[in-house]
């Protein structure tokens, strides 16, 4: 008997390094202790250079004695500040030394309070370099080494005249000087030219005491001085509203031929010719300092049929604009721009370790070399038997299936490849496979098999990935890795909205979970909203907890996450309302989409009095769509419909997903609008034709296996798997944090039912009325088709018959799809309600 070889290797895993960050990352308490214990040396310090003025000359002759316990220096913390201060002061950058206290204390602080460490590092920087160059300037000064300059401004400024003279030394110091106040203060000559034009300014109206006028009162001092919050904004902004109300209100008066503007021009219309002119005024050349040209310019010709009035109008618009455009300038340079974040200023994003890593388990893709030579030898011994030779054949190893290209020789058919899948399926003994003839920009034919020992593609992996963390992306999604092992990243933003479809237990909730997972981990609540709904009432619960940071709701509603369909509907609609107020606050802005709006709006551009705010992302999550459009039909389709094709420029997007793919569930209006679609497994090619419009999601192999199309390609992903419990601790660690007073209140909606507030007069009943309640009454049915049949009535007849049924209160109101519900119970109920009446 033959004897088996036994494969004798390894697979060895190597273990990952811990970053050299993450050894050296200081804890909380440590941090505490570190900074409390830094802020105290820098005073000590402090206190230790002071006193070495005083005594520095007494203790010269101490400093040697440090070890001698009988020695006293004079200085104030003793042994210990006499020898620091002559080292710091005398042998190193004299007076400018004091900056190191100053700067070892704000150390302490930043520690302490765990404050952001960019600036810390600047200041160190900073305050190193302006020490260093004080001290050189006061050796430059000082003839002779002391207390000034040091040891080290002496020597250096010393060299310096060696080297490059007095002239050189006098240039390299204004040199630095320059640089410091460019780059650090970020002085230009632009700006103080600037301030100069300011000051001039205020120089002379304080010289003409002309008050500042609000709404015909004169401002006060103290409301010129409050510039320091946002009532200053406030103030300005009236201001100018008040002054341009002025303006306005001066030049209504004046309805002549000449219809002077805000600019010291006037406009001047000639009856011959019908032509307006724009001509300057005396005041313009001769009184207005900026312009001294001692001729005046040709007029400005404007040929027009149009009113003087509408020119002057236009003219002042643009005068408008240049006014409040400069004063959003001065705005954002006295303020910055505007924050959403800063409500919640201080919040964390989730920690990467909230994650299971299940590399540390699987190991990681391992590849199995006899595996892919056995399944090679087979397709080429597949394909051989039907006569077709292949020219060249190479394997790529994906987490779950690897793909074979195939280049087959010439003159070989496609097609006739295409049609031995089954035959290649047999042959490997594979679950099933999947020929992509040809590869799109490759040129070869690609065979997916399936692997013997899959891997897990874990959320951690994808969201540390360097791709997501680099991604420059409005809301990025890390759906999981290709065949090629590559972290795949797509933006929802771009798609606009994404189908989601496949059989039961196939992945599609661990795929929302990731999808939502990926948008916690890269936007702030401020960005970003979501619209939860969950027929099934326990996939999406999880979410509850960060109902106050991250979920939008109808108001008066007790929970964010819709479960009844009633309020999903209602939802729906408000989305609708949403949609459109936000288009009107767009068109307001004149822009075209919600990405120029928020740039528009931090730019301080846009007046929150006019109705402007800042307008976060809204993503509408529906967990099985099947499920409402088998309960409320069109009345859930319609806004749905409308959403998908309009509400993508306004940052409302919508994530569906259903286990039945089937044309009655996604129509062809729904498809139309989702041109971004995942596939998972489905159990025939007819649902993997309704969900791609192409074959290849029933030969998946469950378990997060999924097709993406954006409309062009189809790209094969393993779905990175986050579990319940991941879920739980990022939830937890979002809630546990400060959050907004209320989650995100979307507009109020009041459905339109139809016949609910209808008050029918008795006189004014049909005659059939008696006979059409005993028949609702009698069959405990309450539709208008039902009176249609037994009464041979028609829609209207009968549909008015069942309003006023419902006046009378026989039967309830009106419930979509639904049959009305019958409020009384037997016909001697009924004679009973009607002698009451």
């Amino acid at each position: 008997m033959a004897k088996r070889k036994v494969n004798t290797k390894r697979k060895t895993t190597k273990k990952p390094k811990t970053p050299l960050k993450e050894k050296f990352k200081l804890s909380r308490q440590q941090k505490v202790v570190l900074g409390s214990f830094l802020f105290f040396l820098g005073i000590g310090l402090f206190f230790a250079f002071i006193s070495f003025f005083f005594n520095w000359k007494i203790d010269q002759s101490e400093i040697s004695q440090f070890y001698n316990r009988t020695a006293s220096p004079k200085n104030w913390l003793s042994k210990f500040g006499a020898t620091v201060s002559h080292f710091f002061i005398f042998k190193g950058f004299g007076v400018s030394s004091l900056a190191l206290p100053i700067l070892t204390s704000l150390t302490g602080v930043y520690l302490f309070f765990d404050l952001n460490k960019k600036k810390l590092a600047g200041f160190w920087f900073w305050g190193t370099l302006v020490m260093i160059w004080v001290s050189v300037i006061l050796g430059f000064v000082e003839k002779e080494s002391g207390l000034l300059a040091g040891v080290i401004g002496y020597e250096t400024n010393d060299f310096l005249q060696d080297y490059v003279g007095f002239i050189g030394t006098v240039l390299v110091l204004a040199f630095f000087a320059i640089v410091y106040i460019v780059v650090r203060l970020r002085y230009t000559p632009e700006k103080l030219t600037a301030s100069l034009k300011t000051t001039q300014k205020e120089i002379v109206q304080d010289y003409e005491t002309v008050p500042d006028v609000k709404n015909g009162h004169q401002l006060s001092t103290e409301s010129k001085e409050d510039t320091s919050s946002s009532s200053a904004i406030k103030k300005r902004i009236d201001a100018l509203i008040a002054k341009s109300k002025d303006v306005t209100k001066k030049e209504s008066d004046n309805t002549d031929k000449k219809v002077p503007s805000n600019k010291g021009k006037e406009i001047v219309k000639d009856d011959d010719t019908n032509e307006i002119s724009l001509n300057p005024t005396v005041n313009d050349f001769y009184g207005n300092p900026n312009n001294r040209d001692n001729e005046v310019p040709e007029k400005l010709i404007i040929k027009s049929e149009d009113n003087p009035e509408d020119i002057a109008m236009e003219v002042e618009t643009t005068i408008e604009e240049e006014e409040v455009k400069n004063l959003s300038a001065k705005l954002v340079e006295d303020f910055g721009e505007f924050d959403p974040k800063l409500e919640l200023g201080n919040y964390k994003f989730p920690a990467i370790n909230l994650l299971k890593d299940y590399t540390s388990q699987s190991g990681g893709i391992t590849i199995d070399q006899g595996e892919l030579e056995e399944n090679k030898n087979r397709i080429v011994e597949t394909l051989k038997n039907y006569k077709i030779e292949i020219a060249q054949i190479k394997a790529t190893v994906g987490p779950t299936v690897t793909l074979y290209e195939i280049v087959p020789e010439a003159g070989i058919r496609i097609s006739k490849i295409k049609n031995l899948e089954d035959d290649i399926a047999l042959s490997l003994a594979a679950l099933g496979i999947r020929i992509i003839a040809p590869i799109p920009g490759k040129g070869t034919i690609g065979i997916e098999v399936p692997n013997k020992n899959s891997t897990i593609v874990s959320m951690r992996s994808a969201i540390a990935s360097s791709k997501f963390q680099n991604a420059e992306m409005e809301l990025p999604l890390s759906l999981g890795k290709t065949i090629s092992n590559e972290t795949f990243v797509v933006d929802l933003a771009k798609m606009p909205h994404l189908l989601m479809a496949g059989a039961t237990g196939q992945g599609k909730s661990v795929g929302l979970n990731a999808i939502l997972t990926s948008l916690l981990y890269k936007k702030h609540p401020a960005e970003v909203k979501f619209v939860l709904v969950d027929p099934k009432k326990v996939e999406l619960t999880l979410f509850n907890k960060i109902e106050r940071h991250y979920l939008a709701k109808l108001p008066d509603t007790d929970e964010a996450i819709i479960t009844d369909n009633t309020k999903v509907i209602n939802t729906l609609n408000s989305l609708c309302i949403e949609m459109d107020a936000r288009y009107d606050l767009l068109k307001n802005a004149m822009v075209r989409n919600i990405k120029e709006y928020n740039a528009k709006f931090k730019a301080r551009k846009l007046n929150p009095e006019n109705g402007h705010k800042f307008l976060p992302y809204i993503v509408l999550v529906v967990d099985e769509f099947a499920d409402l459009i088998m309960t409320a039909g069109k009345e859930v389709e319609t806004p749905i419909a409308r959403l998908a094709q309009l509400a993508r420029a306004i940052g409302i997007h919508l994530i569906i997903a259903t286990q039945r793919p089937s044309v009655n569930v996604i129509t062809g209006m729904i498809k139309a609008n989702f041109p971004a679609r995942i596939a998972f497994r489905v159990t025939s090619k007819i649902d993997s034709r309704t969900i791609l419009d192409t074959g290849g999601a029933d030969q998946l192999i469950g378990r997060g296996d999924m097709l993406f199309t954006q409309g062009n390609e189809l790209i094969r992903i393993q779905c990175a798997f986050v579990d319940t419990p991941e879920v739980e601790r990022i939830t937890e660690y979002i809630g546990s944090q400060k959050a907004y007073p209320d989650a995100h209140l979307l507009p109020e909606y009041s459905g339109e039912e139809s016949g609910t507030s209808l008050d029918i007069d008795k006189s004014d009943r049909d005659k059939l009325f008696k006979e059409a309640a005993e028949v609702i009454v009698t069959a405990q049915q309450g539709s208008a088709s039902l009176l249609q049949r037994k009464l041979k009535l028609g829609y209207n007849r009968a549909g008015r018959l069942i309003d006023q049924l419902e006046s009378a209160g026989i039967v309830g109101p009106f419930e979509g799809s639904k049959a009305r519900q019958v409020l009384v119970t037997d016909l001697v109920a009924l004679q009973q309600l009607l002698d009451n009446e």
